[in-house]
């Protein structure tokens, strides 16, 4: 009889999961791709769309253009330009409550990972309205119900070079009763289809542009770091395989190119916003970021940002206009990435150096015993130069609030399990301390 640890296919028996998993939507990416939309959307079969966007971007982004091109093809198009950046459950259903009695065959998400995953939420609401949204969030904090069929087709259009959100089958919600962040996680919740135009990321102010930056970078680094696909027990069954298998070596080649592309145009891309050939690479470099780890998945950094993002109480980051508190999810990952880096070291020593070198760092005279500090020390060098923050405690936290920190972290199992070592409360904890102030 065979244990928990091992599987059998055809009859052999494997002690660690032996398959991997991939998967992304078509791209259209490439300066002037907008111009495509309602060509795609004709593909997909559409008559009817809602755009999802937020007041800034329908202030200064493509979203009249967007609607132009759409009408074009002889869709209809309704916008909606409502969505909260950070968006919350109880935001979403508010305004899936709003749109209740404008049904459409489709939804075109214009602006960064916030429009994105609210056209999902969106999506998913008005596909499936007896399921409360409480249900498909992961477990622990909601049930991690699995979407029960189909959602109509999705193009995303990112205005921004940071989330991923146009390349992945997740989405990141506050929790507002919890004031915590978790996620949503299907297949299903992946764009029909993305594109992915440079020119619209070039109205992102700097700390915005700087903010989607670190979430590129801890894409990557987390993606390429995370405990590999073959050193994990296998999966009861193909549907039991989860959406972050761990690294491997489909998604460690776009983790690479990645990286490269964030060491040599990050710091470009935020000192100068008309810098197109920087903002282009940052584009696909948040591309190749979100294929990455949408298959691989994140761990620590992402873990603690949920919970730093959730509990915030008065925080205003610069160049966002909002009238409430928040951190911009890029911020809360880049603010404990030094440490959790530093935490993760000894499980993959190659990999640390190796995304430090990719990111810029000499790697002269550097060995596996004295280079624990090579890929962190990276990391803030790139936070300084891009006004990034100094610590947690730049949010407004201090050693008070690391209990409930830690606690909010610890709930992030989905993620947690990626980490390439065994993480406890005690190790969160830790990481907060180092985290506090840089």
């Amino acid at each position: 009889m065979m244990d928990d640890r091992t599987a059998s296919r055809d009859g052999t028996s494997y002690p660690h999961e032996t398959v991997i998993t991939w998967q992304a939507p078509p791209i259209r990416i490439g300066a002037g791709a907008t111009e495509e939309i309602g060509y795609e959307l004709s593909r997909l079969g559409v008559g009817s769309v809602l755009i999802v966007t937020d007041p800034n971007v329908a202030r200064v982004g493509p979203v009249r253009r967007v609607r132009e091109l759409v009408e074009r093809e002889g869709i209809e198009a309704t916008v909606f330009e409502d969505v909260h950046v950070e968006p919350s459950d109880s935001g979403c259903e508010e305004a899936a409550r709003k749109l209740a009695d404008r049904p459409v065959d489709g939804y075109v998400a214009v602006g960064g990972g916030s429009s994105i995953d609210t056209a999902k939420v969106l999506n998913l609401l008005h596909s499936h309205p007896d399921i409360p949204l409480r249900d498909y969030l992961n477990k622990p904090i909601g049930a991690g119900r699995a979407i029960p069929g189909a959602l109509k087709p999705l193009v995303a259009i990112p205005t921004t070079a940071g989330s991923g959100s146009e390349c992945t089958a997740m989405v990141a919600l506050g929790v507002t009763d919890l004031r915590v962040k978790t996620g949503i996680s299907d297949l299903r919740l992946r764009p029909s289809a993305s594109i992915i135009d440079p020119l619209n990321t070039l109205t992102m102010p700097s700390a915005v542009a700087a903010s989607s930056g670190y979430d590129v970078l801890t894409h990557a680094c987390e993606s390429y770091t995370a405990r590999p696909y073959d050193r994990r027990p296998p999966y009861p069954s193909p549907a039991g395989r989860p959406i972050y298998i761990g690294a491997n070596p489909i998604s460690d080649v776009w983790a690479e190119k990645a990286l490269a592309l964030i060491g040599t145009y990050f710091r470009r891309s935020v000192l100068n916003a008309s810098d197109l050939a920087a903002r282009s690479a940052m584009s696909h470099a948040a591309a190749y970021a979100g294929m990455g780890f949408g298959n691989a998945g994140t761990h620590i950094p992402h873990a603690c940002a949920y919970p730093i993002a959730g509990m915030v109480t008065e925080y205003r980051p610069r160049d966002y206009i909002t009238d409430h508190a928040l951190v911009p999810h890029g911020e809360s990952v880049i603010a404990t990435a030094p440490a959790a880096f530093e935490f993760t070291y000894p499980a993959a020593p190659e990999r640390h150096l190796r995304a430090a070198e990719l990111l810029g760092a000499s790697t002269a005279g550097v060995t596996i015993r004295n280079g624990a500090d090579l890929l962190p020390q990276t990391i803030l060098d790139i936070m300084r130069d891009t006004g990034g923050p100094s610590g947690v405690s730049a949010f407004g936290y201090g050693a008070k609030d690391i209990p409930l920190l830690v606690d909010g972290a610890a709930k992030q199992q989905r993620l947690l399990v990626g980490c390439p070592r065994d993480v406890g409360d005690d190790d969160l904890t830790r990481i907060f301390h180092a985290s506090m102030k840089y």
